[in-house]
């Protein structure tokens, strides 16, 4: 929420341009992208909930640097740790569910997982809003930012189960190994991490420019810009909720098609109105796709491999976090080079190919 709603005053503070202070994101993307190849390893010798944990405190360490940070590299540098977050949080999550829950109800909570996400900007942009107004960015990360990492690690330790599955510490390196190539030497779940891949470097038009897009072209307050996101957010939110009924009715792999498709294809066009009002309704239905294609893909790839869900999971994680690496990077560059239609069209473009990935390359297993 930070680096979206407030990437150009982070950028004023450091004295940087917007596109050049958008690759904030790519050394915490490199970042999670080895943590989660790492993590495929762990997530076989630790607890599933253990790892959960060490990663929501990862995220309070690195609010507490960012805070701290007196220049643009030390900036990078603080946030790029919270990477370590995004490749433990969000897959160790969903690998629970995968654990407890049964397959006509895992969907569903996926939804609620992506949708939590989502929530977290539907409470936290207009707050930001208020609280950057009274104090900057750096309040935001002292007064909101440890608050809810600090509350999340709390309800993580009081509300998981104890156990998960069952870790081995004494098991081989030939075992860790196995849980690698399950996964890689699967097609179908290689096929669902490039269309991951693919998907995420298409969403960066939304998530991380296009805040930026309406205060540039419209030359909106910070404010509204913050409704805005609250709008998009909410749209996300929706959008993963709804999805599970409509997976549940199509299959996983049809839902997952048809949302990165359109997903695709109104990043591309949002940018293209001159009118403000009909850009912010593209804009959300994005988002609403976007939304219903994170619980989508994550439900179908979760299903790949149920031997090594923690392993699936962590390089879906990786795949997702290499993926947004790629589209600030590109999206940035495209910025600094041409103009938002450019960036927008061309990182849109890589959802339509998500879409086109998983139609042809990928299966559900739990479809005869």
């Amino acid at each position: 929420m930070l680096t979206s709603l407030l990437l150009i005053d982070i950028a004023s503070t450091f004295g940087v341009p917007v596109g050049v202070m958008g690759q904030i994101n790519t050394p915490f993307y490199v970042v999670a992208v080895i943590f989660a190849l790492f993590m495929g390893v762990l997530s076989v010798r630790f607890r599933h909930k253990s790892l959960l944990m060490a990663g929501l405190l990862s995220v309070t360490i690195s609010a507490s640097g960012c805070f701290f940070a007196s220049n643009f590299n030390l900036m990078l540098t603080t946030y790029a740790l919270s990477g370590v977050g995004t490749a433990m949080v969000t897959p160790m999550a969903i690998t629970l569910i995968g654990e407890h829950l049964p397959l006509e109800k895992r969907t569903s909570a996926i939804g609620w997982i992506v949708a939590s996400g989502a929530l977290s900007y539907v409470i936290g942009a207009p707050v930001i809003g208020f609280i950057a107004e009274l104090g900057g960015w750096r309040l935001v990360l002292l007064g909101f930012a440890l608050p809810a990492s600090l509350t999340g690690l709390l309800l993580a330790f009081i509300g998981l189960p104890r156990t998960s599955h069952r870790h081995e510490p004494a098991i081989s390196k030939r075992a860790y190994l196995g849980s690698f190539t399950e996964v890689l030497s699967n097609s179908s779940a290689t096929a669902c991490l490039m269309g991951n891949t693919l998907r995420s470097i298409a969403f960066m038009v939304i998530l991380l420019y296009g805040i930026s897009f309406f205060r540039e072209q419209f030359a909106v307050s910070t404010g509204f810009a913050s409704l805005v996101m609250l709008g998009a957010a909410a749209s996300y939110t929706l959008g993963s909720l709804v999805c599970g009924r409509f997976a549940n009715r199509v299959g996983r792999k049809p839902a997952t098609v048809s949302t990165s498709f359109m997903g695709g294809l109104l990043a591309i066009a949002f940018a293209y109105l001159p009118n403000l009002w009909l850009s912010l309704a593209l804009n959300f239905l994005a988002a609403w796709f976007f939304g219903m294609g994170a619980s989508a893909a994550n439900s179908l790839t979760l299903e790949q491999v149920p031997k090594f869900r923690g392993t699936m999971m962590s390089l879906t994680s990786a795949a997702q976090s290499l993926g947004s690496a790629l589209g600030a990077t590109l999206g940035g560059s495209l910025l600094v080079l041409y103009n938002y239609r450019i960036m927008g069209s061309a990182l849109g473009a890589l959802g339509i190919v998500a879409a086109i990935v998983f139609y042809f390359l990928s299966v559900d297993p739990t479809r005869p």
